[in-house]
């Protein structure tokens, strides 16, 4: 017998999980390109002559993306149990490789080439969706699979690099659309009277007015097919397959993985709590529903991605040098707490974590709140106190949440709750994305728009402490335990 057979291959289960974890790559890089394409696709379809290509259709044209995650995660659950994980996954990869190619070239078949319309705009949206829904499959089932294949001391650990990919793909688009966008020059969009908007620099711009940015979005179609590819490669999660009756592929991936003693008494565990192929959502009580639910709507609640979203806008409001130079540099900061994450999450658990993140954003949400209104404090207190806010969210709900998302649920009803949970968050994405600017420029007598952003961050800061009291009260630890566990948990709280 071979030392990988009594203790598993790390290799071979870090290989899987790498494969999967690409599909959190696409999910940032799929959120994210819109922030470098959107001023020359908006300049592009202002010389539209069949219709005004105003504030409302360039806002659902640069969010239509999250119509489609909504629609992908809601379609998940129903998805996973019923072609499995991985056919799944390759269907989400085939969606963000179509529409990279069909966001890049919207006129494919139809319309003239370099013609903006009205039906071309309907056409461009349609691709954006379908890669919306690309990203709702992955954000749901890549955390699932990952769970489902990594043993319990490292599931926490493996589940958060899928939240470490999702913000590297955003960083990477980041990159990706500054070089695309190199020596040429962005186009300058101006509201005129009446609400009409004019490009000043129409001929400087016109390479990322008709080019640039399809450019944009077909670079995605590199990372997308590499996924698609891959995934052929990667087995089915041992799982879904016992869930199916495929014990003998089962046996033999969790051999791979865990050692031959092991797996066979994970099987056993798993065949344990499978009594039939699915069981009704509410088998196990509401409340693991509820909790699953309310974590996604906490992680979003606390308002993270309205701050990521408009980053330069906030810093560019708090008169602190060079917005962009400010947004890189919390990228960094991002990418280092998520790091902190993947390397506690097995050692101090998930609810410290989720404890400990929320009082520390109540803390950074605070800072900018008080320093909105207080003429006494420098404004480097507001961008320490937004630095400390994200950082608090990347160690604690940006990747916990994902982990005690994919592993709470027991197996039967895993599907189905995941793309519950899912989809609630992608709901709340969209409530706190389009609330936060409203808010954010609300004013209030002599306080003007300070009033606005000391309420936003008021209230964030509310909603964080909130999250702690339920995490303290409502979420069960799940550090070290098997998946098989959870399916005890919930039956015995029941």
């Amino acid at each position: 017998m071979t030392h990988s057979n009594e203790k598993g291959n790390k290799g071979y289960l870090f290989s899987i999980v790498l494969v999967a974890v690409i599909g959190g790559l696409l999910f940032g890089y799929d959120t994210a390109v819109i922030s470098g394409a959107e001023k020359g696709l908006q300049a592009f379809f202002l010389g539209a002559k069949d219709f005004v290509y105003g504030d409302f259709l360039h806002g659902v044209t640069s969010s239509s993306a999250l119509l489609g995650c909504i629609i992908g995660a809601g379609i998940s659950g129903f998805l996973a149990s019923r072609f499995g994980r991985k056919k799944s996954l390759i269907m989400a990869g085939v969606m963000f490789f179509l529409s990279a190619l069909g966001s890049y070239n919207p006129e494919f078949l139809f319309f003239p080439k370099g013609e903006p319309t009205f039906s071309l705009l309907i056409a461009f949206n349609l691709y954006r969706v379908l890669g919306g829904i690309g990203v709702g499959l992955a954000s749901a089932i890549c955390p699932m699979y990952i769970a489902e294949v990594a043993p319990s001391n490292l599931r926490g650990t493996l589940v958060s690099w899928n939240q470490f990919a999702i913000i590297f793909g955003q960083l990477v688009v980041y990159f990706v659309n500054f070089l695309i966008l190199g020596d040429h020059i962005s186009p300058a969009i101006e509201k005129m009277a009446g609400g009409i908007y004019q490009i000043l620099n129409p001929g400087e711009a016109e390479w990322m007015i008709s080019t640039g940015w399809r450019y944009m979005f077909v670079s995605e179609a590199v990372p997308a097919g590499l996924f698609t590819v891959l995934l052929f490669l990667v087995p089915e999660t041992p799982r879904y397959l016992a869930m199916t009756g495929n014990d003998t592929r089962a046996l033999e991936i969790l051999t791979k993985i865990n050692g031959k003693n092991k797996a066979s008494e994970i099987l056993a565990d798993i065949k344990a709590t499978v009594t039939e192929k699915t069981e009704k959502l509410f088998t196990y009580g509401w409340l693991v529903i509820f909790v699953g639910i309310m974590l996604s709507v906490f992680q979003q609640a606390v308002g993270i991605n309205a701050v990521l979203y408009f980053a330069p806008r906030i810093f560019e409001s708090l008169g602190m040098g060079n917005p962009m130079m400010q947004t890189v540099l919390m990228g960094v900061v991002n990418i280092t707490f998520t790091l902190v994450a993947i390397f506690t999450v097995e050692k101090l658990g998930r609810k410290p974590l989720l404890i400990v993140g929320s009082l520390g954003m109540a803390l950074g949400a605070a800072g900018v709140a008080v320093t909105s209104v207080s003429a006494a404090l420098p404004p480097i207190v507001a961008v320490i106190s937004i630095m400390v806010y994200s950082a608090s969210f990347m160690f604690s709900w940006g990747p916990i949440c994902w982990v005690l998302i994919s592993e709470i649920f027991p197996n039967t009803i895993r599907g189905a709750a995941v793309a519950i949970a899912v989809a609630f968050q992608w709901i709340f994405n969209f409530i706190v994305s389009s609330t936060f600017l409203p808010m954010y420029n609300m004013s209030l007598g002599s306080m003007g728009t300070n009033f606005g952003h000391a309420f936003t961050y008021g209230l964030y800061g509310v909603i964080c402490i909130l999250a702690a009291l339920f995490v303290w009260k409502l979420v069960p630890e799940t550090k070290g335990k098997t998946l098989e566990d959870m399916s005890k948990l919930w039956k015995r709280d029941k």
